[in-house]
């Protein structure tokens, strides 16, 4: 009783932050209330932004300073709400039943397509942004060599974390109410057959996508920067 009465306000608050973000994206796109299963949108995309913010603050504004007490309280609420970004890959489902609702094929094409699509590629790059952080951090610690290896671990997490969210229906929110029922969920997982075959075919996917994804954002990050300094063809410091 006095672990349910303790986790009560968690629970109100983070119901009544859902709410309110639903309604604020509702006012500025309604179709996203306006169209079946697609309410999920804003709120899983809110979710995604949240380990990217919290990534800069760690990562960019902490790099080359003394890590302080904060900065791990703050790195943990970031391990735990990160899964959440590459969790919208598997949001192609709400796409799909979408399509059974009887819709046109113009409202298909034209809102729910562009909708989903939007969310799901949305949150993954927030997640390869917030990793591009993370490296940028390591780097000025002077562990480059550590680089990949991180990326490696959190691949494995988020995949594991994707797993306990889309079949077990846990979410960040559980890490504060209930910690030690996660960690029951997390031994269970990385012990049964088939939660480790799919969290496996999910670290994958993840790895492979982020790969991409990075190579194409730094390709960007790059064009910028030659556009900015007057440079449009790439020719500067090249000889022919």
């Amino acid at each position: 009783m006095w672990t349910l009465v303790n986790d009560l306000p968690l629970a109100i608050s983070a119901r009544g932050l859902r709410s309110l973000v639903e309604r604020g994206s509702c006012k500025v796109v309604p179709p996203l209330c306006n169209l079946a299963d697609s309410r999920w949108i804003s709120w899983n995309l809110f979710l995604a932004l949240i380990p990217l913010l919290l990534s800069f603050w760690l990562f960019r504004r902490q790099a080359g300073r003394k890590r302080s007490l904060l900065w791990w309280p703050v790195f943990l609420a970031y391990m735990a709400f990160l899964p959440n970004a590459p969790y919208l890959l598997t949001d192609v489902i709400h796409f799909v039943n979408s399509t059974n609702y009887g819709y046109s094929i113009w409202v298909i094409v034209l809102l729910v397509l562009p909708m989903h699509l939007i969310a799901i590629v949305g949150g993954f790059q927030a997640y390869v942004l917030a990793l591009i952080n993370q490296q940028y951090y390591l780097v000025r610690q002077g562990a480059a060599r550590w680089v990949n290896v991180a990326e490696l671990i959190t691949h494995g997490l988020c995949a594991v974390g994707i797993y306990l969210g889309r079949f077990d229906r846990l979410n960040s929110w559980d890490l504060a109410q209930d910690p030690t029922a996660v960690l029951y969920r997390v031994l269970d997982t990385l012990t049964a057959k088939r939660p480790v075959l799919v969290t496996f075919i999910t670290f994958v996917i993840i790895t492979v996508l982020y790969w991409l994804m990075k190579q194409i954002t730094l390709g960007l990050v790059l064009r910028y920067r030659q556009l900015k300094a007057g440079d449009p063809y790439g020719l500067k410091g090249t000889f022919f």
